[in-house]
């Protein structure tokens, strides 16, 4: 087991320090997240029979996450993950104007979003590692000034929790996300059609064919949706399925059953081949499932070449366009509220 060296993310990205954080807990699972764009890079987990890899695709060092990272491995995304149709959205009766970085629409917070800074690292332990970021008023075209932060910590239940929590000085939009590749097999080892999902979900947010919600709540019966028992992701990624076409695979958003703000499961993923199981937890009211449809001989860890659907993304969030959608849950932070978005990913085997 190579585990990625800290001094390879030691380095500046405008003018601020660079680092990179091993968490470990008492049985041995390991997490490792740097502080440029608050990304987790590895998670080595154990299979049935105890032997740890690596489940995160992403890089070696923290030049190759500056300099590249297209995919958005294993980053933050805001302040608003996700798409905003044609990057435009009111608020207070302001129109506000966004870049538009994916085909017509804004994503992921636009062109330099939370995951391409560096956050301030403002509390660590063995087991836990706090980051804040400061978002300026006008930053990538958001109004108001919002404080953010998110602690990782790694639990002796196995457990990975994020906590988000955000503050802003005027009206705004916020949506964060963990956008991390998981390959249960372990990075870089093939295909992700034989692992399993089940989603717990009964209703998805259909898109149009520039990946923004319609606006639809649709049922998943019926439909390559449904993941409400647990089967392999590759059963029908390529059926003959309108939004399959649009998604060119799987990347939707599933309305989660739970009560937004309180914490539910919202995915169990499984590995038949390792035994690895991962749930996922949540506050939030979706997640979407990325089935890594656009990645194509991206050069990751050890110089492999990961390619199409060979990792998939859970990310627990609002839905996208929210901001357009009055109907769907809310994405506005007003001054004097607060944010607060927990993420747990929990490992075991069977």
């Amino acid at each position: 087991m190579n585990i990625i060296s800290e001094v390879s993310f030691k380095g500046t990205h405008n003018g601020k320090k660079t680092s990179l954080h091993t968490l470990k807990n008492k049985n041995g699972l390991i997490a490792q997240v740097t502080n440029y764009g608050a990304i987790i890079v590895s998670i080595y987990a154990p299979d049935r029979n105890g032997n740890l890899i690596d489940i995160v695709q992403g890089y070696d060092t923290i030049k190759e996450y500056i300099d590249g990272n297209g995919p958005y491995m294993g980053t933050v995304c805001g302040r608003c993950a996700n798409r905003i149709a044609k990057g435009k959205f009111t608020l207070s009766g302001t129109e506000y104007t966004l870049a538009v970085n994916n085909g017509p629409n804004h994503l992921h917070g636009g062109i330099a979003g939370f995951n391409k800074v560096v956050w301030d690292v403002v509390k660590k332990s063995e087991t836990s590692v706090k980051m804040r970021y400061v978002s300026a008023d006008g930053e990538e075209g958001y109004p108001g000034t919002v404080k953010v932060s998110v602690i990782y910590t790694l639990t002796d239940d196995n457990e990975l929790k994020l906590d988000y929590q955000a503050v802003t000085d005027k009206s705004t939009v916020i949506n964060l996300a963990s956008h991390s590749y998981f390959n249960l097999a372990g990075e870089g080892s093939g295909s992700i059609y034989d692992q399993e999902l089940m989603i717990n979900g009964d209703f998805f947010t259909p898109t149009d064919e520039t990946n923004v919600p319609t606006g639809a709540i649709r049922p998943v019966k019926g439909t390559p949706m449904d993941f409400t028992t647990l089967r392999k992701i590759g059963n029908e990624i390529d059926t003959d399925d309108l939004q399959i076409k649009y998604g060119a695979g799987y990347d939707h958003n599933w309305v989660l059953k739970h009560r937004t703000g309180t914490l539910g499961l919202a995915v169990v993923a499984y590995d038949p081949q390792s035994g690895r199981q991962m749930e996922v937890l949540t506050t939030q009211p979706g997640v979407q499932l990325y089935t890594a449809n656009w990645i194509n001989n991206e050069r990751g860890k050890g110089g492999r070449l990961y390619q199409r659907r060979w990792a998939f993304c859970l990310e627990t969030q609002h839905f996208a366009d929210a901001i357009n959608k009055p109907h769907f849950p809310s994405t506005i932070l007003n001054p004097g509220e607060k944010y607060i978005h927990t993420c747990i990913y929990k490992f075991s085997t069977k």
